[in-house]
């Protein structure tokens, strides 16, 4: 995403869990079908982040609070959010990304916003979260991915900021190596996937 491609809080879209939809090779895919792709790559990331926090858990990482817990899945939705940016980047024409990167953040900012009025009550939870995944985006640009790949500073930054957003504890301080060596590389791997198959690759 380069820097001057934000994300703005927008109107709510439905939910179509596919990750592969019918392309004419002939025509630039339209709004609609960009938005269908978003929708699909939004729930997949929203999931990948579930279990990518559930798995730190489980491997004995802890967190003192939803709050804390909602952080790490935050984190990871900045991370595969960038990631398919840097994708897509290779794939698509700059106005189509753009809807697409866009139309996938303001999806997963319903889904956060349903999410925490579960868990914390009623407010309005999109424009801190859309702000965070503006912050966090623009670190990530600055960051390399060759061969489409993640570099070793873009894992870096992922564990760095999943290790800022657990309790400060003895246990939590491997926590960086844990993301950058093993739930970075597997929920990249699983997203690289599904979004090659949408992108009809």
């Amino acid at each position: 995403m380069n820097s001057a491609q934000r994300l703005n809080d927008g109107y709510r879209l439905n939910y179509r869990v596919k990750n592969n939809w019918h392309q004419s090779d002939r025509n630039r895919p339209s709004a609609k079908t960009l938005e269908d792709n978003a929708g699909a790559v939004a729930y997949i990331i929203w999931r990948l982040s579930l279990e990518g926090a559930k798995k730190l858990h489980g491997e004995g990482f802890e967190y003192l609070s939803d709050k804390e817990r909602v952080g790490v899945i935050n984190e990871f939705v900045a991370f595969l959010l960038q990631a398919t940016d840097r994708l897509a980047f290779e794939r698509m024409e700059d106005e189509d990304r753009e809807i697409f990167i866009n139309a996938a953040g303001r999806k997963l900012a319903d889904q956060i916003q349903d999410n925490l009025l579960d868990i914390a009550g009623p407010g309005n939870y999109r424009p801190p979260f859309i702000g965070m995944l503006n912050e966090r985006l623009g670190d990530y640009a600055m960051l390399s991915f060759d061969d489409g790949q993640p570099g070793y500073d873009f894992l870096r930054y992922f564990g760095d900021r999943v290790l800022k957003t657990m309790p400060d504890n003895q246990t939590n301080r491997w926590v960086i190596d844990q993301v950058m060596d093993l739930e970075g590389p597997f929920v990249f791997k699983k997203l690289k996937e599904s979004v090659l198959n949408l992108l009809g690759e």
